[in-house]
């Protein structure tokens, strides 16, 4: 029955044939009608070859599409009559449905398309033949005889027609001879080499695929005979074993070693996030080995074969799992040496990458790995814990405990030196400015808690979590989530040093501790110095080492008690000291006197040890600059006109008074000049200097927004005064220079205190009406039981009275010329000196003392 159906249909397809040809226009009228029987045969076995084809199109099927494609290729070609015929021949081709209808209608229409193509191809050679020249039938090939044909053989096949491309076979005979030929070649069968290949990949030595270690890599020993592009290939596959090695013994290690400094919690978290990497490939090697037990089918019977694994499809299955094993390599290699924040700024660095298979497996990694970097963030910045065991974290303690029975060393140096930042552990997604907002949030929050005994920090942090919308549970935080991270940061700093600033404010009086020194120690306090000065004064001329620190003690009480000072806060007083600094022979206590001021935590995190010596050398400075000023005073007091010292002259000779009062005229003008000098300068310095600074400090105070900001601020405050002081070292020579015209004014009060007392002794002698020659006698005697000072002249005649007072002051006159001569060129040194000063404030400075352009006009050239 089946070979019935075979030759009914072999009938109705040459009947389909012969009418086509019959009705071909484009053939003459004869032809037309009857067909030439060589092509009636030739387009019979092309139709039966087309028919028999096992061809797959490669296009969707869809009738209408290619109805439409039909009809456009026609409208195109001119045809637009031929393509409304064919419009209406498919619609109603189309409605045809029920019994006797075609289903496949798409099958049809493609048939039809594709034999309209090729016969536009075939009418430009006029053979048919040449459609598939290597296919050629003969009438057995279509007869009966082919009806009972093998499997392989020509002939039909299960109700199909077998068409072979080769009438002698030829094919399949190269097909057996080449399955021979590899069979000679290769001593090993593929089946073999592949299943060895999955055993390299998961580090086990196959049965002939095996580790070198000489060679560091999988080989296939020389002995056995494989071909060579064979060998290559699974020299390349095996690749992916070397790399698992590697990366399991990187993971073997580090569990081993665990817990060590060497490994740490990031490098933990690596491991655990390659393990499951080699998780997910260890299940796609058993979906390969399952595959691997199919057997490899011939290439004759390749294109039909099921599943199964062969050498060229297992390079294909591990072109990911290569790229993934060859990136975790890399990983293993670059952070063996690594660990914490280095090694997760290592893996971000690999991780910026233009493949996205590349970017996303990193990514994936790195999310996994900077879980304890974050946990670390967190509770840094929000509870101020620092866990970092293995010294992991971009900030280091420096402190070995933060209790509250720290030692007030350490508590003065918390801020400033307890923690640091570790820049080789600071991971390149996390910029320098954010590092140091998170290293300050966790450093306010741990000054709060040790050096303010203070808990409301708590609350602070709570407030920034809720704020930041961050969970304050672990977690909460992970990596390519840095506008999170940096939002918490932010919201945590903004309050907890705002906490931080106000306990400061309030709770330690930070700005009025700062004005109680600005006050004392910078002398501020104009009633309470000159109290000081007046009552201590003649304690600090003795000797610095018979100076009782008590004693002065005293004097400082009995100054604070005269002044306004006394009004003070009780705490600010009780913090104002003396300070004795270190002696040197022949050191007069003007010379170490010196005050101090205490500060206790927390107020010594800005008042720290440099800091308060800063503040002795700009008081030193200040006092020698008061004491100048008193002793200028005290010169004045005993230089001023009287009407002792008026009517002393009336009895003078005529020399002896003309030398007086050119005496008396040039003392009175060095005075003038030296006064000119100490009082501009010194007022320079208290508002100009003070004054102006003291301003820009309190509005920086104002707008201080972290401990940071208030430190830079005092900072700033503390080197201004140094600068404008002259105190700084590029203001050193000039420094010298001042010190030592104030050397000059302190010898020129002395030399005034000689004058007048010599004056007053004149005018002694004077007074007294000359004794007799006993009385003379007995007064001889006794001057000279008095030891009279060198100079004195009470005891002498009224001739060597004379003669001894023009001796006087001649050389008093002398001296003072001298004096005044050595304070002009040192003042000039001084003021030539003043322009080249590099800060600013100093030429206000210049124009104070040389407003008039006195000194400019004595040296016009310089």
């Amino acid at each position: 029955m089946e070979d019935d159906d075979q030759q009914k249909t072999l009938d109705l397809v040459k009947e389909l044939v012969h009418r086509l040809l019959s009705h071909n226009p484009t053939a003459p009228n004869n032809a037309a009608q009857n067909p030439n029987p060589t092509d009636l045969n030739n387009s019979f076995r092309y139709a039966v070859r087309i028919l028999s084809s096992k061809l797959t199109p490669s296009i969707a099927p869809d009738a209408d599409a290619i109805a439409e494609s039909i009809k456009r290729r026609l409208a195109t070609q001119g045809k637009s009559s031929k393509a409304l015929s064919f419009a209406d021949l498919y619609n109603k081709f189309a409605s045809k449905t029920g019994a006797g209808s075609i289903n496949n209608k798409w099958a049809v229409l493609y048939l039809l398309k594709i034999v309209s193509e090729d016969r536009k191809v075939s009418q430009a050679s006029q053979n048919s033949a040449l459609l598939l020249p290597n296919l050629t039938l003969d009438d057995r090939e279509i007869g009966g005889d082919s009806r009972n044909s093998r499997r392989g053989d020509k002939g039909w096949e299960n109700g199909v027609l077998v068409v072979a491309k080769d009438p002698e076979n030829l094919r399949e005979i190269a097909f057996r001879e080449f399955v021979d030929l590899i069979k000679e070649e290769n001593e090993v069968s593929e089946e073999v080499l592949v299943r060895d290949v999955l055993y390299a990949c998961q580090g086990i030595d196959g049965k002939y695929v095996k580790f070198d270690a000489d060679l560091d890599g999988y080989v296939l020993p020389e002995n056995f005979k494989v071909p060579r592009s064979t060998r290559t290939m699974v020299r390349k596959l095996c690749e992916l074993g070397w790399l698992f090695r590697k990366v399991r013994g990187y993971i073997t290690d580090s569990l081993d070693s665990f817990p060590t400094a060497e490994v740490g919690t990031v490098g933990q978290a690596l491991c655990a996030a390659l393990q499951d990497e080699l998780s997910e490939y260890y299940k796609l090697l058993a979906v390969l080995e399952t595959q691997a037990m199919n057997p490899i089918p011939l290439v004759s019977r390749s294109a039909t074969s099921g599943n199964y694994l062969s050498l060229r499809r297992l390079s294909v299955w591990f072109v990911e799992p290569m790229v993934k094993m060859r990136l975790m390599a890399v990983l293993v290699d670059t952070c063996k040496v690594l660990k914490g924040g280095a090694m997760a700024g290592s893996i971000h660095l690999h991780a910026q990458h233009g493949d996205p298979l590349v970017h996303e497996f990193m990514k994936s990694l790195l999310r996994r790995v900077c879980s304890p970097l974050f946990e670390m963030v967190r509770r840094w910045v929000l509870e101020g814990e620092l866990e970092d065991i293995f010294s992991e974290f971009f900030i280091v303690s420096e402190t070995k405990e933060l209790e509250s029975n720290v030692s007030q060393k350490a508590k003065e140096s918390l801020w400033r030196e307890g923690y640091r930042l570790h820049s080789m552990m600071l991971p390149s997604f996390i910029s320098q400015p954010l590092a140091q907002r998170i290293l300050r949030t966790g450093k306010s929050i741990n000054f709060l808690r040790v050096c303010c005994d203070d808990r409301g920090w708590a609350d602070a942090a709570t407030e920034a979590a809720a704020a930041a919308g961050t969970s304050t549970r672990r977690g909460s935080l992970g990596y390519g989530e840095t506008d999170a991270l940096e939002n918490l940061v932010a919201e945590a700093a903004k309050r907890i040093d705002k906490h931080l600033l106000d306990v400061m404010y309030s709770r330690y009086k930070f700005k009025e501790h700062c004005l109680a020194i600005k006050r004392y120690l910078l002398l501020g306090q104009g009633d309470f110095v000159q109290y000081l000065m007046d009552s201590i004064g003649e304690e600090l001329s003795e000797p610095a080492n018979t100076i009782s620190s008590f004693k002065l003690a005293g004097f400082l009480e009995s100054a604070i008690r005269s002044s306004n000072a006394q009004y003070d806060d009780r705490d600010i007083l009780d913090r104002v000291r003396v300070n004795m600094m270190v002696q040197s022979t022949g050191d007069r206590g003007w010379d170490v006197f010196s005050l101090e001021y205490d500060a206790s935590v927390p107020l010594n995190t800005v008042f720290t040890e440099s800091v308060m010596a800063e503040y002795r050398r700009i008081f030193n400075f200040l006092w020698k600059l008061r004491r100048v000023e008193h002793a200028l005073i005290g010169a004045w007091k005993t230089m001023k006109p009287n009407c002792i010292t008026s009517n002393s002259f009336v009895k003078l000779q005529g020399a002896v008074k003309s030398q007086l009062l050119v005496t008396l005229r040039q003392c009175q003008v060095l005075w003038n000049e030296m006064n000119h000098f100490v009082t501009n300068l010194q007022y320079y310095i208290m508002f100009e200097v003070l004054e102006v600074s003291w301003s820009n400090f309190s509005d920086e105070m104002e707008s201080a927004k972290d401990l940071d900001d208030l430190l830079a601020a005092h900072e700033k405050y503390l080197n201004s005064i140094v600068e404008k002081s002259l105190l700084g070292e590029r203001s050193r020579p000039l420094y010298k220079s001042l010190f030592v015209l104030f050397d000059l004014i302190l010898r020129y009060r002395g030399q005034v205190d000689r004058l007048y007392e010599g004056i007053y002794e004149l005018q002694a002698r004077n007074a007294v009406s000359l004794p007799s020659k006993d009385k003379r006698k007995s007064s001889k005697q006794t001057a000279k039981k008095t030891s009279e000072p060198p100079g004195s002249w009470i005891g002498e005649g009224r001739k060597a009275l004379t003669q001894r007072a023009g001796e006087f002051l001649q050389n008093m006159g002398k001296e003072l010329g001298a004096i005044a001569k050595e304070y002009t060129s040192l003042l000039e040194v001084f003021l030539s000196e003043l322009p080249v000063q590099q800060h600013i404030d100093l030429k206000f400075l210049l124009f104070r003392l040389d407003f008039t352009e006195f000194y400019s006009q004595l040296h016009p050239t310089k």
